[in-house]
């Protein structure tokens, strides 16, 4: 089944933010300067041991759910590679809840700063100014807002990553996830 349209867009968006260095391509250095983006965002020192950590974590995102992926021993993922493979997470939820899930859970680690299993909006604004540095304060409140489900002003650990696979594999245009990076395509 061919990947929709608001699916391709939203994983064309990703990729355009996971591709660091603009290169076309998604590779471990992606990730070492994801890392250290999120831990300037936070207002780390770039050499503190929360920064390596949270660089750390980015590498392990890399290690454990891209690099065993890529064919013949490459070490890097083209645009068509990332939407091919992260498109076919559409047709298998069990596969997109595995690997977006693993995602999901990392990313939360670096999110939650006050590690009380929640993200708060000014948590969330961190965590996504650290992702998508021209996302305005507005845009992640309205994203937050959508985001969280429940409504009671925090991203539980469900609603974080359902939001993270939604994005990555929904292609209900309504699925609260689409905000993931601010306001959906259209």
């Amino acid at each position: 089944m061919p990947v929709n349209d608001l699916l391709k867009a939203k994983i064309n968006r990703g990729f355009d933010h996971l591709d660091v260095d603009g290169d076309g391509l998604l590779t471990e250095q992606d990730h070492v300067l994801m890392g250290k983006r999120a831990a300037e965002a936070r207002g780390l020192a770039p050499d503190s041991p929360q920064a390596q950590g949270i660089v750390d974590a980015y590498l392990r995102v890399w290690r454990d759910l891209h690099l065993p992926h890529i064919p013949d021993g490459g070490t890097s993922i083209s645009r068509e590679q990332f939407l091919a493979s992260t498109g076919s997470l559409a047709d298998d939820p069990e596969a997109a809840q595995a690997s977006v899930g693993a995602l999901a859970e990392a990313f939360l680690a670096v999110a939650d700063i006050d590690s009380d299993g929640r993200v708060s909006p000014a948590e969330f604004l961190l965590f996504q100014r650290g992702h998508f540095p021209g996302l305005s304060e507005a845009e992640a409140t309205e994203a937050f807002e959508h985001l969280d489900v429940d409504g009671d002003g925090h991203l539980t650990a469900e609603e974080f990553t359902r939001a993270c696979v939604e994005f990555w594999s929904s292609t209900d245009p309504d699925a609260p996830g689409n905000w993931s990076m601010g306001r959906p395509p259209s």
